[in-house]
């Protein structure tokens, strides 16, 4: 069924991550998939860069890292079938890219309910949904 299992985590909404993640460890577990773990860090502003300490995108990558790491320990999947990658750059353009990379069969995503803003702005989950080569699983909160 399914072989390859990418899931995207936001770290600054762990409880919609959580739920995603979840279900994506239940789906390996079943059938056997591997998992990995993905958070895209998204690249400041040029005029914000005057403001922040030199290494400061090394130290959001290390941070980010350590917790995809973290969230990888707490999985029930066999940690061989388990791996987490950093990406820089948009949001769903990076998960679309490991998608691809990764060769994932299937993506699953956590989402907010939909609200207006969503409607007037769209989300990135809908975008993936639009534009992946594979299955996605949208998991709500």
């Amino acid at each position: 069924m399914f072989h390859t299992i990418l899931v995207p985590i936001d770290l600054s909404e762990t409880s919609i991550s959580k739920s995603a993640l979840d279900k994506a460890d239940a789906i390996a577990q079943w059938t056997g998939a591997a998992l990995r773990l993905l958070n895209v860090q998204v690249l400041l502003p040029a005029n914000f860069l005057d403001y922040m300490p030199a290494d400061f995108d090394t130290q959001q990558r290390r941070e980010a890292e350590r917790s995809l790491e973290k969230m990888a320990l707490g999985l029930r999947v066999p940690p061989e079938r388990v791996s987490t990658i950093v990406r820089v750059g948009g949001v769903y353009p990076e998960i679309l890219a490991e998608a691809d990379t990764f060769g994932a069969d299937l993506i699953v995503i956590g989402s907010h309910r939909p609200a207006m803003s969503t409607y007037l702005l769209g989300s990135n989950a809908k975008t993936v949904v639009r534009h992946a080569r594979c299955s996605v699983l949208v998991v709500r909160d």
